[in-house]
């Protein structure tokens, strides 16, 4: 498991879709918006929050009002009828003096945040809840390799961001296609920064498997020698298999190696 940096204070934070928009092919970005914004400790990075939805033919959202983690057994005791939806997903943008918050969706398959995403509305119900960071790099992290599929794109554009304009970073994004490739944000021309877009370009007969061709790519390449910071997230198998070769093959201490596993192909999320 992954180093977590928790808020101080957290709560629900009921909220509404303000804006729904077709970023890509295979992207659309959501803009979630209420008063309630002002209760949410923003930290920055890859901040991420659990995403409360309702089910298709739910009119409204029930959201749990236990704290801690005890709203996790109060969810799972609604009926199917009333519980709503819940996944993980990165705060892409903040603008706390609006309100406004904004989630980026990479919309895959016919899952129930996919579909959730594909039809929201303004005026949509959806609700919140901080789940803190994982991008915590040490003090002596002067080179840094980031490494995502199309799941994290948004925690590495975010930790981007953020990050200090000294920043010497590796960056390998995967995505579906080459229209998801993100240009016009700068990243390229930002010195010390070199960004690989991997895109697939499937044939949709035959698809390959989300992170494989990132993980690829991290093994050829030309990478600084640590010490040094990695942070690798997305499917479960490019999260662990970036780790296994750094640490493996390249010598990496454990501790310089964030990895997360949003998602397992094959697997459906709970909930």
């Amino acid at each position: 498991m992954p180093r977590i940096q928790l808020p101080e204070t957290r709560r629900m934070i009921n909220l509404r879709v303000h804006e729904n928009t077709r970023i890509s092919p295979h992207f659309r970005r959501i803009t979630l918006a209420g008063p309630e914004l002002e209760h949410l400790e923003h930290s920055g990075y890859d901040q991420g929050v659990r995403l409360f939805f309702p089910r298709e033919g739910q009119e409204d959202l029930r959201m749990p009002n236990l704290a801690g983690n005890a709203w996790m057994v109060e969810l799972m005791l609604l009926p199917k009828s009333r519980r709503p939806w819940v996944r993980n997903y990165t705060v892409r943008r903040l603008r706390p003096e609006q309100h406004e918050l904004d989630i980026e969706f990479a919309v895959h398959g016919t899952g129930p945040a996919s579909a959730w995403a594909t039809r929201a509305r303004p005026g949509d119900p959806a609700g919140i809840f901080d789940l803190g960071r994982t991008y915590l790099p040490p003090r002596h992290a002067d080179r840094q390799l980031l490494v995502a599929d199309e799941s994290a794109l948004p925690a590495v554009l975010s930790i981007l961001d953020d990050a200090p304009p000294s920043l010497r970073a590796e960056v390998f994004l995967e995505v579906p296609g080459t229209d998801d490739i993100r240009t016009g944000t700068g990243l390229d021309a930002r010195e010390g920064l070199r960004i690989h877009w991997l895109p697939r370009d499937d044939d949709p007969r035959t698809p390959s498997i989300p992170g494989r061709l990132a993980l690829d790519a991290v093994r050829r390449a030309d990478l600084p020698e640590a010490p040094g910071y990695a942070w690798v997230a997305g499917e479960a198998g490019l999260a662990t298999g970036v780790r296994r070769h750094l640490v493996g093959e390249r010598g990496w201490a454990k501790s310089d190696v964030a990895f997360v596993g949003y998602w397992r192909t094959g697997r459906s999320s709970p909930g």
